[in-house]
């Protein structure tokens, strides 16, 4: 794990993007009535203890994480398919409109995160940070999601301290698109950090490779 010390022509607010785009996986920062569905049940069930607002926070992370533990499954605090079917949350979605959708969605969290994250950074930098995530979507060592990357614990400082509820500007959409793309300014790197902030010990362990802006990228 990295501790980090920083953080289409339609650029969508996240409240639009998701009532427009709502996306099969449910990770924190989304909204929409399928989280209403997914609180709603989980109150009923007693797992959770908030409003049910539509808004996938905190409580409802920490929620879907109990019932994950209690039935089972990948406990990664995500609504997936897995998730989803033990909630019995049926889905009529095609193939084709989910993977469009999911596109959609993981640009979009994606794009959150490169605003958390580096949006000081030169924008090769945003670019890198962006491949960073999908390098690890790739690598048996991490989740095989965005979603899953992006959340898993203590992973990104951005997720820890709400950076990634902002809303991304042009800049971080667009190296959103690029990475999914294909660019990998990093060549395959898997970890970046800020030498001058970084807290944790181990990532000095890694292997630098290069680096760009103040983040350094290795594997």
């Amino acid at each position: 794990m990295v501790f980090l010390s920083v953080f289409l022509f339609y650029e969508p607010t996240a409240t639009n993007y998701n009532s427009l785009f709502s996306p099969r996986t449910l990770y924190w920062g989304v909204q929409g009535n399928d989280v209403r569905t997914v609180q709603d049940k989980l109150l009923r069930w007693r797992y959770y203890d908030g409003s049910v607002d539509g808004v996938y926070g905190a409580r409802t992370y920490r929620a879907v994480r109990k019932f994950q533990a209690k039935n089972g499954l990948t406990v990664d605090g995500i609504v997936g398919p897995s998730t989803a079917k033990a909630l019995g949350m049926a889905t009529t979605t095609t193939a084709a409109q989910t993977q469009g959708v999911n596109r959609k969605a993981d640009e979009y969290l994606l794009a959150r995160t490169i605003h958390g994250e580096a949006r000081g950074e030169p924008y090769v930098g945003k670019v890198a940070v962006a491949a960073v995530v999908l390098n690890r979507t790739r690598s048996s060592s991490f989740p095989n999601t965005i979603a899953g990357v992006v959340y898993q614990p203590l992973a990104f400082t951005a997720v820890a301290d709400g950076q990634i509820n902002l809303t991304p500007n042009k800049d971080s959409i667009k190296a959103a698109r690029d990475a999914l793309n294909g660019w990998d300014p990093t060549y395959g790197c898997l970890y970046y950090w800020n030498p001058a902030t970084a807290t944790s010990k181990w990532i000095w362990s890694r292997k630098v490779t290069l680096k760009i802006g103040k983040h350094w990228f290795g594997i």
